[in-house]
């Protein structure tokens, strides 16, 4: 047998396992929602998301442990960043797509299942 022939069936295996598609941009009407855009522009272009979805995402911070002339530390911590989701249907025979907004601006683009 030859040693290629199952490393070729491992990644014809897993280009066949079905995942989430990631995106630039999303057509909405007749304009695009691009990464890097804000809530505002893309909720204009887009219209309402069926679904709205926030949480926190956890950031990590590193602090100077120094003190100053006084010898106290001031830390301020901040524990987590805003992340909203938004999920559109764009219509039977497309798929689910879902935005994901961090710091206010677009940051990912995720296509889902295909709307039946």
């Amino acid at each position: 047998m030859n040693p290629i022939t199952p490393v070729a069936a491992l990644f014809v295996a897993a280009a066949l396992v079905p995942g989430a598609a990631h995106a630039q941009s999303m057509r909405c009407k007749n304009d695009l929602a691009n990464v890097g855009e804000g809530k505002a522009s893309v909720l204009q272009k887009c219209g309402e998301p069926v679904h709205r979805e926030s949480f926190c995402k956890p950031v990590a911070r590193t602090t100077d442990a120094t003190g100053g002339a006084g010898g106290t530390t001031v830390v301020n911590v901040t524990p987590c960043e805003t992340v909203d989701e938004w999920t559109y249907n764009p219509g039977r025979g497309q798929f689910m797509t879902t935005l994901r907004f961090e710091s206010g601006r677009l940051a990912a683009i995720t296509y889902g299942d295909r709307v039946k």
